[in-house]
């Protein structure tokens, strides 16, 4: 199997402004003078979706968007299809992120829909996991990963459309990150499970998010099984984000 490609994802979560697509445009340009290995992505607000991903055309960095709903259309007030942000130029979805989980009450099952869904609409699903604290406290967290991981993929699954990020709720925006060897056991456990469930369970990619920054990010993305970041906060300014980059974009 061909080794796999590093994926580095932004999500600016409910943050930006029209202004904001010049620090998108900064990254480009950072993008074109050096060139990473990685497939990049950003996923702004959807109100940015479509503006972000006419301004970054061409330059190597996908755009995505934050949710999407399971349904192609229909009477949603305030929700989003996935058919609509491929329409926009979208890429990627995220499906099932912790804010989402907490802020909507999204259970395995809603995050296995909107995968689906994504699937549908021809976008790569990112499908978010990971314990609180309380959780990882009681030493539950394989079994609480092993569970999400199993209720929110759905069977039509592949490497190619779907990727799985490790984001453990109490390290999100709080500066804290488990340490090398607790990222490392959960993305071998995860890696484990999904080479037992799918033919092409070796090559899905695994991102690690949680608080990742220019100052950990190097640790962070040499940890085995660990192909790349879904960055928060550090990635709405370029200069921010590229040292996490480089971390793993570079051969």
């Amino acid at each position: 199997m061909a080794a796999r490609r590093p994926l580095i994802v932004g999500n600016w979560k409910m943050n930006g402004l029209t202004a904001s697509l010049a620090e998108a445009s900064a990254l480009a340009g950072k993008v074109k003078a050096q060139a990473p290995a990685a497939e990049l992505g950003l996923c702004p607000p959807a109100t940015l979706v479509a503006a972000m991903a006419a301004a970054l055309k061409g330059t190597g960095i996908g755009v995505g968007g934050q949710d999407c709903h399971a349904k192609a259309s229909g009477a949603h007030t305030g929700d989003i299809s996935a058919e609509a942000l491929k329409d926009a130029g979208a890429i990627y979805v995220l499906a099932g992120h912790s804010e989402r989980r907490t802020d909507h009450a999204e259970t395995d099952a809603t995050v296995r829909a909107k995968a689906q869904a994504a699937h549908r609409a021809g976008l790569i699903a990112i499908v978010c996991l990971g314990e609180t604290l309380a959780q990882r406290d009681a030493n539950e967290t394989l079994k609480v990963v092993s569970a999400q991981l199993r209720g929110s993929l759905p069977d039509d699954a592949t490497a190619a459309n779907t990727v799985v990020a490790y984001e453990p709720v109490w390290a999100i925006g709080t500066g804290r990150t488990p340490t090398e060897a607790q990222v490392a056991e959960v993305h071998a456990a995860m890696r484990q499970e999904l080479k037992a469930r799918f033919d092409d369970g070796e090559g899905f990619r695994l991102l690690y998010g949680g608080s990742v920054k220019p100052d950990n990010a190097k640790a962070l993305m040499a940890v085995a099984d660990v192909d790349g970041a879904l960055v928060g906060g550090a990635s709405l300014k370029a200069n921010d984000f590229w040292p996490i980059i480089e971390a793993k974009g570079f051969k």
